[in-house]
This record gives structure tokens, C-alpha cells and sequence, in this order.
């Protein structure tokens, strides 16, 4: 079931300077990212729409759709297709080190949870075939999972293994991460290889994420090796921009 919308008391908008200098849709947002700040409007809280939030206030609605987009745009609100707006935490930011998804979600203070899309035995390609260094048309393990954060859809993850590396079990894959699975099955995961840029989301991502169709993502393409020097995963990810990133220190030489 999903959750009420929380309709924000009267008392938070009655000092609105309707005829001021300062744009009514600034003074909505920061009234707005007050109550989310303070607790008013909790993490997961569902606004009120729009259009009735306008009439409530008296107000037409682009001035507050562009009140809203502000703070989307700040990270405080998330829109999500059929459920409307919600607050959120803000982005989960993730250090470039060989961490999973899971591993950054639990550490940042939020609740992972995982819906296996895929789980198959599929042959290999020549794009996998080099990435894993095994023999075109060895049978590999494919797996495809759709990440949330507290509910909130974050990141589509495909990855890759090697056939000796495929008895890691579907149902623990939904409650665990797959670099943590691998450490349990004595994988000793030392370097990875990864580019990270940005596209445009498929129709499939932009339904499974939420968000509007072709938007831009964050894509990342890995592969780590254990401490022989060989391929034990392959991953292709696409992240919500508004919901996650990475950070990076550069040091002088």
C-alpha cells in the first residue's frame, strides 16, 4: 500500500510575501527543505500533488512545480512515476574503492533491498569473452538486479561470472551483495578496472528507476580480479544521478 501524501500545516506559509522582491516559488522551496530538515516531512514522506497544494495556497501551478524542481534538483525530493513526491535522504555518495552497492548503502545509513530481474546460464561473447578471459561460448553467470534505497529504486545492476564462480545462491543475492557473497566463497578480490560516464537511460531503466523516459543515468562498467591476476566479475551498472555519485581525491605528483 502506498503511503499517505503529508499535507504541510498553513503555519509553515503564512508569512509568504506575495508582492515582495523574492520569487514566491523561493520562498515555497525553503519553507519546504525547512520541514524537510527539521523532521516535519520525515524521509519517505509522500507531498501533497501539485495541483492541490497550489489551490490550498493560493497559488498558480508552475510556481510550485518549480518550487518542487528546486528541490529535486537539491537531492531533498525524489519524483517517482504512479506514487508522486518524496522526501528523500539526499544522495548516497560513494568513494572510488571496491565496495558494492549494498556494502556503500548499509555504511551511508540506508535500507538496501534488491529485486532479482535476471539469473542465468548464458554463453559467452566476444565482449565478455574479453572482459572475463574466458573462451567464447563458456557458459557464464548472468545476473540482473534492480537496487533500491529505502524503498526508493537507485541503480539497475548486471554482473557476470565465471561458470565455476555460479553456485552463488538467487535467494541470498536479495539480501546480500555480490562482493560480499564472493568473499564467502574464499574470492579474494584485490583490483578492479572501471570507467564511469553518462548516457541516456532505456525505456526498460527509465521504468525500472522511475523516472522520465530517456533521462540521464550514471553508468559504470567493472571489472575486478582476485589476487591471481584473474577476471572473477564483470559488471555493467546505471545509477538515478539525482540519488547517487562518486567521489574522488586527486593528489599533485
Amino acid at each position: 500500500m502506498s503511503q499517505q501524501e503529508q499535507i504541510l500545516p498553513m503555519s509553515l506559509f503564512i508569512d509568504l510575501e506575495r508582492s515582495g522582491p523574492i520569487p514566491l516559488y523561493f520562498q515555497i522551496a525553503t519553507r519546504v527543505e525547512k520541514a524537510i530538515k527539521d523532521g516535519t516531512l520525515p524521509a519517505g514522506a509522500r507531498l501533497e500533488n501539485e495541483i492541490a497544494f497550489g489551490e490550498r495556497l493560493g497559488l498558480s501551478r508552475p510556481t510550485v512545480r518549480r518550487a518542487i524542481q528546486d528541490l529535486v534538483d537539491k537531492g531533498l525530493l525524489v519524483r517517482r512515476r504512479g506514487i508522486g513526491t518524496q522526501v528523500v535522504h539526499g544522495q548516497v555518495t560513494r568513494g572510488v574503492e571496491l565496495t558494492s552497492l549494498h556494502e556503500d548503502l548499509v555504511r551511508s545509513g540506508f535500507k538496501p533491498s534488491t529485486k532479482i530481474l535476471k539469473y542465468e546460464l548464458i554463453k559467452a561473447d566476444k565482449n565478455l569473452s574479453e572482459k572475463l578471459g574466458v573462451e567464447i561460448g563458456s557458459t557464464v553467470l548472468h545476473l540482473k538486479r534492480l537496487r533500491s534505497a529505502d524503498n526508493v529504486p537507485m541503480s539497475v545492476l548486471e554482473n557476470y561470472l565465471p561458470a565455476d564462480l555460479a553456485n552463488i545462491d538467487e535467494n541470498d543475492l536479495a539480501e546480500h551483495g555480490l562482493y560480499q557473497m564472493l568473499r564467502a566463497c574464499g574470492v579474494n578480490i584485490r583490483v578492479a578496472k572501471q570507467r564511469i560516464g553518462a548516457r541516456k537511460a532505456s525505456r526498460e531503466e527509465s521504468e525500472l528507476l522511475s523516472i522520465d523516459k530517456a533521462s540521464a543515468v550514471l553508468a559504470m562498467d567493472r571489472t575486478a580480479y582476485d589476487n591471481s591476476g584473474r577476471a572473477v566479475e564483470y559488471g555493467h551498472h546505471c545509477y538515478r544521478p539525482d540519488l547517487y555519485s562518486f567521489d574522488f581525491t586527486m593528489v599533485e605528483k
